[in-house]
């Protein structure tokens, strides 16, 4: 078969560790033989990182800005433990967060679901999409350790030189203390792609956070929520079926577990990032969860939701066998492949995407799956297969679908 041409590049990030082995593979096996690959390349690699100052972070979401899709491998956020192993400049901050800032979008993330594969939570039947703010909170907050005793207020000057304080804690011993923010643009632009999303996919909108103990901070994202709803999308959602539904964040946890999925819930940034990973392992694997940053603006970047997976690239560097799941990953770029299909007016490539999707789900319900997956799967005497081994049996499946 002649390979599928493509007109405009994706952008594309590569990353660390296990994750990074897995993205040669997959784009040696699943893509280039059938898709003649047009990709602009970002290494965002903790050594690359390291030796441009995190430049290619922000040369890669200028990219995106231009290009509109990208594709991104996992990275690592480095700790102190990570500065002294990879010698690093200084701990820099997470690329996910420096380009979900710049490209000022909100992440949607939705397990994907196998036959044989069952959720934890039984009465869920179907997928329930988290939409994570994508900028402020504690990704962009400065923190003060405290010696000793002393005052701690918050200014704020404005550009009259007025100001306005609010003291925070009178420290009577040592302590630490944080400050975040957040901007009305930002938030605004989050509630706009989360109705904008569940109009395009016919779902539910539950979003929660804890008004009640933060007055002023909390409450203004639920205030805006609120009035861009009910000006610009309330009657769009009546006609559509669907509803916009607020409670507070412990509640909506508690009515989570109860309910059968198919909504999407919207989080504020951390409670995002929290409750994506609890959602996708309940859902059988941390590996089986698609992420994209959609922004109002055009960009897209999909991404797997899961990190480097760090303890198999340390067996991976000795030699020896693993069995990581790639399933998320692959999805990445299937995303990707879809959406620049899509954009370019490209059939085929979009027609690809599917059928590699499909090729990978065969593989699992048919019985051929990697370790993570065989120790939660209900199908009967499961085959496990090493990473390299899983993606070349997606290959063989894609390539009987293609043939």
């Amino acid at each position: 078969m002649e390979k599928i041409k493509m007109t405009t590049p994706l952008v594309e990030m590569d990353g660390d560790e296990m994750t990074r082995i897995l993205w040669k593979w997959i784009k040696e096996e699943l893509l280039e033989p059938f898709v003649e690959l047009k990709t602009l390349y970002y290494d965002l690699g903790l050594e690359h990182r390291n030796e441009t100052n995190d430049q290619v972070t922000i040369d890669a979401a200028n990219a995106t800005k231009e290009y509109k899709v990208a594709v991104k491998c996992a990275t690592i956020t480095p700790n102190a433990a990570r500065m002294e192993e990879y010698q690093l400049k200084e701990m820099y901050k997470s690329p996910n967060g420096t380009i979900r800032s710049m490209l000022d979008g909100t992440v949607f993330r939705a397990p994907i679901l196998v036959k044989g594969i069952e959720p934890c939570v039984k009465n869920w039947k179907k997928p329930i999409t988290l939409a994570r703010h994508a900028y402020g909170d504690v990704y962009k907050n400065t923190e003060m350790v405290i010696p000793k005793p002393g005052r701690v207020e918050l200014v704020y000057t404005a550009q009259d030189g007025t100001e306005t304080r609010e003291l925070v804690h009178e420290f009577t011993g040592a302590g630490v203390v944080q400050g975040m923010h957040n901007l009305d643009a930002s938030i605004e632009s989050f509630a706009r792609s989360c109705f904008t999303y569940a109009l395009d996919t016919r779902q539910d909108v539950w979003f929660s956070t804890k008004d009640t103990i933060s007055k002023k901070y909390d409450h203004t994202f639920k205030d805006i929520f609120q009035e861009i709803y009910e000006k610009e999308f309330q009657e769009a959602f009546q006609k559509a079926g669907i509803t916009y539904f607020y409670t507070l964040i412990d509640d909506a946890v508690a009515r989570v577990m109860k309910a059968e999925g198919g909504f999407i819930w919207a989080c504020k940034n951390y409670d995002g990032d929290v409750m994506s990973d609890m959602v996708s392992s309940a859902f059988g694997s941390l590996a089986m969860m698609t992420s994209v940053l959609v922004s109002p603006h055009g960009y897209f970047e999909y991404e797997a939701a899961h990190g480097t997976v760090q303890r198999h690239y340390y067996k991976h560097l000795k030699g020896e066998e693993t069995s990581t799941n790639s399933v998320a990953t692959i999805f990445a770029w299937t995303g990707a492949l879809r959406k620049r299909g899509e954009l370019d007016e490209n059939p085929e490539l979009q027609t690809f995407a599917d059928k590699l999707e499909e090729a990978t789900i065969r593989v699992i319900e048919e019985g051929s799956m990697t370790k993570d997956l065989a120790l939660i799967t209900t199908l009967e005497h499961p085959v496990v297969l090493n990473s390299k081994e899983f993606i070349l049996a997606i290959r063989k499946a894609l390539e009987v679908q293609i043939f």
